[in-house]
């Protein structure tokens, strides 16, 4: 099976404990390299520039990029700074927007960064595949005069999402409500199923029923790119299985296996064996409310 990602590769500078990791980043290789590990294709739809070096180090990994992918302005590069599971986001640069949307894949993700996918592209893109995830993380972010990132109350055209993944603050800035409310009006707004991350609390609106799971405690590290590891492997279990309540035990397990690596940046890719177990040990510990 095949999968189509849009999003931008990243250039991220990871500051922890006043040390400071580069590393390939963002969603589009975060993403693919789960979805690689779960013997996915990959249709990656994404822009780098010419100062972006881990071209060698994705295509080791069954990543690569389309000559198209290349462009003459910088790559997206972020700083982020670790505190604990906080962390400050700041803009250094951002590459030019994703437009293609040309895929024969099974099912999309779309999680921009920072708006390289315009609203128009993301209404051909549902318009196009059966299945899209959508993260809305980069509609909602703006930057202040030192390039911080902060989020911005946005509407945003929410029909035809298969599945959408939000944080409090996220569903907050997109409904203007909270917690089981906010998950119902995104429901409303047409989102098939609403998958609601509170750190280690996770809960899947679908239909009229609550499911809640919790990931294990796991000593926390960086936390950079789990939200995306959760995002492939939800969409790769429901691709395949066609079963949501599976899907979300799969993306949880992968989030915690993700975690229990403590490695930064992409190493924390979890491997396909450790999602699958963690998957089947949630499955039991799964519980369920009505709405």
């Amino acid at each position: 099976m095949k999968i189509a990602i849009f999003s931008h590769c990243t250039i991220d500078e990871i500051s922890r404990n006043d040390i400071v990791v580069e590393t390939a980043g963002g969603p589009a290789c975060y993403c693919g390299l789960t979805a690689k590990n779960m013997k996915f294709e990959i249709d990656l739809h994404t822009k780098v520039g010419k100062d972006f070096s881990f071209r060698t180090e994705l295509e080791k990994k069954g990543i690569f990029l389309s000559q198209s992918s290349i462009s003459d302005v910088s790559t997206t590069r972020f700083l982020l700074k670790i505190f604990g599971t906080e962390r400050d986001l700041y803009l250094k640069t951002k590459c030019e927007p994703i437009e293609s949307i040309k895929s024969d894949a099974d099912g999309a993700i779309v999680s921009p960064v920072f708006d390289e996918v315009s609203e128009d592209t993301l209404d051909a893109i549902k318009e196009n595949f059966d299945f899209t995830l959508l993260d809305p993380q980069g509609y909602l972010r703006r930057v202040d005069d030192a390039g911080k990132v902060f989020l911005e109350k946005t509407l945003l055209d929410l029909s035809g999402i298969t599945a959408i993944k939000t944080d409090p603050d996220e569903a907050f800035y997109l409904t203007g409500l909270k917690e089981k409310e906010a998950m119902i009006a995104l429901q409303k707004k047409g989102v098939k199923h609403v998958l609601y991350t509170d750190k280690q609390n996770i809960t899947m609106l679908a239909k009229d029923r609550m499911y809640h799971l919790k990931i294990p405690n796991v000593e926390i590290g960086d936390t950079t790119g789990v939200g995306d590891i959760f995002c492939a492997a939800f969409t790769c279990s429901y691709l395949k299985e066609k079963d949501a309540i599976w899907a979300i035990c799969f993306a949880v397990g992968a989030a915690q296996a993700a975690l229990e690596t403590k490695a930064t940046g992409l190493g924390k890719v979890p491997l396909g064996g450790d999602t699958e177990r963690n998957a089947a040990y949630l499955y039991n510990l799964m519980q369920f409310s009505s709405v």
